[in-house]
């Protein structure tokens, strides 16, 4: 299996990969399969259902609205983040969906649109069932399962967290931390040198470059938009944002910290907001690389583009180790598997642009990892917001602080970064379900929602 580090960090919406970048793929992804096998034209109604985590909190999360959207053919890549709210009032006040955006049928959200809170389809937590009728005849069906950062899968899975395999041979294949390892000795090329030759074998390194310098100026885009916008996160727990006064406030200062804490805050009010983010790997957890990746580019002397694709190459490279050997999906892991996942891509992006060997970028990924173990993801009123946003700057400060720490090592330690992931693996399977994505356990029962 293959993945690519554009697989890792895609563009898309807020709240949530998981609950709203990936049902809106899927609904695209049944309306599509209407349409290419004919039948779109014989549709009078859909009925989507979302269970286990979607279902308990997927209002919270936008997957209604990104069901509905999808259904209508729209890209969580493309989608205007200012037009979604209107669309989905307009479809639900006249009943009328325009499905692929060419076959309007009769849609009532009461009716069409089940939230089963309690049941769930077999193979991951998150999951989706899209059926068409003609008539009050079955036309069509099929079972989708969001599995974390906007991965989707349908219902041939046959794991709990198994993606399309993509055939690709790559130059230096690895699965595993020994095996990245093991390719750079081989080679002689750092950690984001074997990310880069594998990124290769699908497009050319000038491609790969720019896109993953588009990548980091939508990161920069969100940033800027989240250290202007203020007022309060929409969802009911009046939580006002903080970034923008957090901006005014550090003019004139030189704290790094401070400014990580900030550029964090940013993004995630901005993904809570319904912004348009980058996924990294996961939208719950999408402040903290770029947060990490500021603090270079404003803190690191010569910090330069080079660096920013560099960085992004490693991360990415410890991002497919989480996503081969565990899980990217808090409804599956919790928010080690989010927000801890996401701190060890920073914490080795930074170790690696800050000349570290590749077995200190290693060791920086696994220090970042080993101090999120056991991360439970219990979002009150199943919002990505309360302890979502503040997590993502604790981790950010975190993962600097784990690439600082390896850095004064000469790369060997006890806990390799695959024993780290084996046991988050572990720790995720023994987490008891309330704990991991439902807002039925932990914080999300704990505080009253006022």
């Amino acid at each position: 299996m293959a993945i690519s580090v554009f697989d890792l960090f895609s563009v898309g919406i807020g709240p949530s990969s998981s609950h709203t970048v990936g049902p809106m793929r899927a609904a695209k992804r049944f309306a599509r399969r209407l349409r290419d096998a004919g039948r779109l034209p014989q549709v009078t109604r859909i009925k989507a259902e979302l269970f286990g985590s979607l279902g308990a909190t997927g209002h919270g999360h936008g997957s209604p609205k990104a069901v509905l959207l999808g259904l209508e053919g729209h890209s969580p890549e493309v989608v205007d983040p200012a037009a979604v709210a209107d669309r989905v009032t307009e479809i639900s006040t006249t009943g009328r969906l325009r499905l692929d955006g060419a076959h309007e049928i009769r849609f009532s959200v009461d009716r069409d649109l089940v939230m089963h809170r309690r049941r769930s389809l077999p193979v991951h937590p998150n999951g989706m069932r899209f059926t068409a009728f003609t008539g009050d005849v079955v036309l069509d069906s099929a079972e989708y399962y969001s599995v974390g950062g906007g991965f989707v899968v349908d219902e041939d899975a046959t794991g709990a967290d198994r993606i399309k395999p993509d055939e690709t041979e790559v130059r230096l294949p690895f699965r595993t931390g020994a095996e990245l390892l093991e390719r750079t000795a081989e080679s002689g090329l750092s950690i984001s040198g074997v990310m880069l030759a594998n990124e290769l074998s699908w497009r050319g390194e000038d491609a790969v470059r720019k896109e993953l310098l588009e990548i980091w100026q939508v990161m920069r885009e969100c940033v800027d938009n989240g250290c202007r916008n203020t007022g309060e996160l929409p969802g009911g727990l009046k939580v006002k944002r903080r970034a923008a006064e957090l901006a005014a406030s550090l003019t004139g200062q030189d704290d790094p910290l401070e400014w990580v804490t900030l550029f964090a805050l940013a993004v995630n009010e901005e993904n809570a907001a319904g912004g348009r983010v980058v996924t990294a790997p996961t939208n719950g957890a999408a402040g903290i690389v770029p947060a990490v990746l500021h603090y270079y580019t404003r803190f690191v002397p010569g910090a330069d583009d080079d660096g920013v694709v560099r960085f992004l190459l490693a991360a990415g490279a410890v991002g497919v180790l989480f996503k081969e050997n565990a899980s990217i999906s808090g409804a599956e892991v919790g928010c080690q598997g989010e927000v801890g996942s996401a701190c060890s891509m920073a914490a080795a992006g930074l170790a690696e642009v800050l000349g570290g060997t590749p077995r200190q970028v290693e060791n920086a990924a696994e220090i970042a990892m080993e101090h999120n173990l056991g991360l439970t993801c219990d979002p009150i009123g199943g919002l990505v917001q309360i302890p979502c946003i503040e997590r993502n700057a604790v981790a950010s400060v975190k993962a600097i602080t784990a690439a600082r720490m390896a850095l004064r090592g000469d790369g060997n330690h006890f806990v390799s970064l695959d024993k780290v992931i084996k046991t988050m693996r572990e720790t995720g399977r023994d987490m008891k379900v309330k704990y991991k994505e439902t807002a039925r356990g932990g914080l999300a029962v704990n505080v009253i929602e006022c």
